[in-house]
């Protein structure tokens, strides 16, 4: 689309905004006029599943607002994740990223478990996100919740490191109709149409339809990219109220999606060469989820939550994964003061891989199942301190029985101030890549012929443990200012390593070379620490400080058993410094100004990439004007400082690009 297109998208949007400006509309309050105190005591739900004031929880939580969102300029959800202190946001294309909390980042990360509503999506074929296929529309996002440090006692495995919880909007809160459409440099077209009303006398329903595309970015030097891809998705979502003690949620999604990258990698029938192509890649995915929620007389509660999803992707080979889970909740009091969670689950997930270019995963299918119970009570010692005890038994298809427990102890002295410790012990479950893959990494020329590096699954390997230790402090200091920080001890035990095996020789496939096998094994252990810091401060009564720090220092060894050369690298993937700070203006007649920096420290080259990644400085800025009470027209200048910088190394094949400058108009129009 060239720029006139663009142009012509953008004034249409304008036009149908200038008309509609007599339009009224009702709209929810956000967050752009609640106090501080407000925001310290904002219900969160992803630590102990049950609602729990912020300025409460004794857990390291950070929570993307309303507001937060809507004045980011962002256009997606790994933007939004990169005001977070302690979360490791890292584009490595137009459509690929790799985000990981506290450490250990690479475009599989594996060792965060991300949801939306509820519902689980990473994959059991490499217990990561295709961040590509959890786009949607931003406005419908009444919040994020970011826990970071384990949140296994309640969420199970691969919670390890932390929680994203992407949390929908009740359709109640969304009635009426919305129009957005984005036009800019690099996303260059985004809309979204939606609308929602009433269900009959006790529910409310929405339902939407957007479409995104984006061109190629600038290429790494001697590497040109092709990342452009569209995508087009549409949804639902129903609340009802069946009683005064029941609510039903119904919802769901359907995406499809055609992008482009650039690989490298081999052919088992074209051996030796390593090819470089734009390789396309093919999305169709879907799900739908239930939620049924049963208040009793004595203010008890009662959840159940169900729900189905399904994809199919081509992306180097043909992968499909159906997942349906069974989740079962019961929160209630044990006289004054005990306050009891506890739940059952179950999950099977059905998963097939046709091989690809230079991989094959055993039979090519498989179906797990994931058992789940779990019990957590908090204890109230006395009026101002308060113990958490809960442990999660887990029984999966790799490595059977599992267990994690946790302890958490909040004291707070004040209403405005908590000081809060945990210990927990958290897992990461093998996954179908550790398990049963085969993958051939590269060639490499012998005397008379060539090698073939070969990576071979291990089905015996144990599931990599943690053991985690924090202290963390919380305090509205006035009005004007909150603090929040926290301290970790992490130490990890049974991290994959890549040992070398007997190297042999074979004639399948031709022609006749020598391969050159690594197999999965545990010998790997990290002892990681680091230190979290954000606070917000209201400057001025139209002015808005919100700055955040995080600091890892991670220290890798291995069993003297271990050969593995790259296995002290992996620091390098993950930088030790990030410090973020945004800034929030309101101006006279409707106007905002608001300003984020972000810095990210150097990569030093870690288990995935043989070369550094220099530190960056990114910069957005952004106006919006509120035109009456429907309209909202704003500009985003994205990466400001430089016309490009890399943020990531991927040693999975895919070539990089670079994240580029650019500009964002949007309008949003509320019917």
């Amino acid at each position: 689309m060239n720029y006139k297109s663009r142009f012509r998208i953008l004034r249409t949007s304008i036009t149908l905004a200038v008309l509609a400006i007599n339009a009224s509309a009702d709209q929810t309050p956000d967050l752009t006029q609640a106090t501080l105190d407000d925001l310290m005591n904002v219900r969160v739900t992803s630590v102990s599943k049950k609602a729990q004031s912020l300025s409460q929880t004794g857990s390291a939580v950070y929570v993307i607002s309303r507001d937060d969102i809507r004045r980011s300029g962002a256009t997606n959800i790994p933007d939004l994740l990169r005001m977070v202190p302690g979360v490791d946001v890292a584009r490595i294309n137009a459509n690929t990223w790799a985000i990981s909390i506290r450490g250990f980042n690479y475009r599989y990360s594996s060792k965060v478990l991300v949801m939306i509503d509820g519902r689980t999506v990473y994959s059991p074929g490499f217990s990561g996100v295709y961040w590509d296929q959890q786009m949607r529309p931003l406005e419908d996002i009444d919040r994020i919740e970011v826990i970071r440090g384990p949140g296994g006692t309640v969420w199970g495995a691969n919670a390890m490191n932390g929680v994203i919880n992407i949390i929908s909007r009740s359709a109640d809160d969304t009635r009426g109709g919305l129009l957005s459409a984005v036009a800019g440099s690099e996303d260059r077209a985004q809309s979204v149409l939606q609308y929602g009303g009433s269900a009959g006398a006790h529910g409310a329903y929405r339902v939407y339809g957007r479409y995104a595309m984006n061109e190629n970015s600038p290429g790494i030097p001697g590497s040109p990219a092709f990342d452009a891809g569209h995508n087009i998705q549409g949804g639902f979502r129903s609340d009802w109220t069946l009683s005064a003690e029941d609510k039903l949620t119904i919802q769901g999604d359907l995406l499809g999606s055609s992008e482009h990258q650039t690989i490298s990698t081999l052919f088992d029938n074209r051996l030796p060469g390593m090819y470089t192509f734009t390789d396309p890649v093919q999305v169709s995915s879907g799900n739908i989820l239930g939620r049924w929620n049963h208040v009793f007389s004595n203010g008890s509660e009662t959840t159940v939550q169900m729900y189905y999803d399904h994809f199919r992707r081509y992306d180097q080979a043909l992968n499909t994964l159906s997942t349906g889970d069974f989740d079962f909740q019961y929160h209630f009091h044990a006289g004054a003061r005990n306050d009891i969670v506890t739940g059952a689950g179950y999950r099977v997930a059905e998963q097939s891989y046709v091989d690809g270019y230079e991989a094959v995963f055993g039979s090519g299918h498989r179906r797990d199942h994931l058992f789940s119970t779990f019990l957590q009570d908090e204890i109230k010692l006395n009026q101002s301190l308060s113990l958490t005890l809960g442990a999660k038994i887990e029984h999966n298809s790799y490595t059977g029985f599992e267990f994690e427990p946790s302890m958490r102890l909040v004291w707070a002295p004040t209403a405005h101030q908590a000081v809060w410790t945990s210990a927990s012990r958290a897992i990461q479950q093998p996954s179908w890549l550790d398990a049963g893959s085969q993958i051939d990494i590269q060639s490499v020329p012998i005397p008379g012929g060539f090698g073939l590096v070969r990576l071979s699954g291990n089905p015996s390997l144990p599931a990599p443990v943690l053991y985690d230790y924090e202290v963390g402090y919380r305090t509205e200091v006035s009005k004007e200012l909150t603090l929040d920080t926290s301290v970790f001890f992490s130490d990890y035990h049974r991290l994959d390593t890549l040992e070398a095996q007997t190297p042999y020789f074979t004639l399948d496939p031709a022609p006749p070379h020598l391969v050159i096998p690594s197999l999965y094994q545990p010998f790997g252990k990290a002892h990681d620490y680091g230190v979290e810091f954000s606070a917000r401060w209201n400057a001025t009564k139209w002015w808005r400080l919100s700055p955040g720090f995080s600091f890892l220092q991670m220290n890798v060894s291995q069993d003297p058993r271990s050969t593995d050369t790259g296995f002290p690298a992996a620091p390098g993937d993950s930088p030790k410094h990030e410090a973020q700070l945004r800034s929030n203006i309101t101006l006279p007649h409707h106007v905002d100004w608001d300003v984020s920096a972000f810095y990210v420290g150097t990569l030093a080259g870690g288990s995935t990439a043989a070369a550094p990644v220099p530190a960056y400085t990114r910069v957005d800025s952004r106006i919006g004007w509120h035109i009456g009470e429907s309209i909202e027209f704003s500009i985003t200048g994205q990466n400001l400082l430089r016309p490009r910088h890399l943020e990531f190394l991927d040693g999975l094949q895919v070539i990089p690009s670079q994240a580029a400058r650019a500009i964002v108009a949007r309008v949003t129009w509320a019917f």
